[in-house]
């Protein structure tokens, strides 16, 4: 294993368990909001804290992109932080929220752990090596059509969300094909599942660079495919769509013609 995926595990064991210990006090949390229906808790901001502190003891010179704190540090080594993705589903103890963590060089991603601490799985991959989940060698889906699929998605849940109808009409589109949407609500674990195979595709509008960066790397070294809604080269955050190479490309003939051109990157 290479160490600096090895850090990052480290770094996620320990923020998941905080977090994990935490759903006993749920109701003394201290919550903030950072927009309707959009939350940030104390427990979001020391799990944040700890997966920096434990990097930096062995890599000081790395620098870091996190929900809470945004950017800091200015080196080649940047790591992509959500310290919780899911904290709406935390703060009502529903169990699927995760951690998740890029390594990216030079602007190309390298490394990824997304650990679910309430299953206890770790989703780990490096650029080149393959996919794994818990050291042992996952591969997306075999399923071949997008009808008998099973597909995730996120649903707008910002106020400022302009695209809600565009994004129901793929929705609704998606409904009438597949043989399932779910929406679990942390697109990290989403991601994490295309990239094992218990979902066959995905696909969301208005992310952040933090809720994709990990799932992205492990989809592609896992043999998916991730891209923007119209087909093209993704870049982190934004609008993604991401499957097995079949149901991917069902999926963009799908959706790509509903979805307007302020979507498409």
């Amino acid at each position: 294993m290479h160490p600096l995926l090895n850090i990052g595990m480290r770094a996620a064991r320990r923020a998941g368990d905080s977090i994990v210990r935490s759903l006993s006090r749920l109701d003394s949390l201290k919550i903030d909001t950072k927009g309707r229906n959009d939350f940030v808790t104390d427990v979001d901001r020391k799990a944040e804290a700890d997966i920096i502190a434990t990097v930096r003891r062995s890599y000081p010179d790395h620098a870091f992109l996190g929900e809470e704190t945004g950017r800091s540090g200015d080196g080649e080594y940047v790591w992509i932080i959500d310290p919780l993705d899911g904290t709406t589903n935390f703060l009502h103890g529903f169990p699927a929220f995760a951690v998740s963590i890029a390594v990216e060089h030079r602007n190309r991603l390298q490394h990824a752990v997304i650990y679910d601490p309430m299953r206890q799985e770790f989703f780990t991959a490096s650029r080149g090596d393959g996919a794994q989940l818990d050291g042992k060698r996952i591969r997306v889906s075999t399923q071949r059509t997008l009808e008998g699929a099973l597909v995730g998605t996120g649903l707008p849940f910002r106020a400022e969300a302009t695209y809600v109808d565009e994004y129901l009409a793929t929705l609704k589109a998606v409904m009438a094909v597949a043989a399932g949407v779910r929406r679990p609500g942390a697109a990290s674990l989403d991601l994490a599942y295309v990239a094992s195979g218990r979902l066959d595709a995905f696909w969301e509008f208005g992310l952040k660079p933090w809720d994709t960066a990990a799932g992205t790397l492990l989809i592609q070294e896992a043999g998916g495919r991730v891209g923007t809604p119209a087909g093209g080269e993704y870049a982190l955050g934004a609008n993604i769509v991401a499957g097995n190479p079949k149901v991917y490309e069902a999926l963009l003939a799908l959706i790509g013609p509903l979805t307007p051109l302020s979507l498409r990157n």
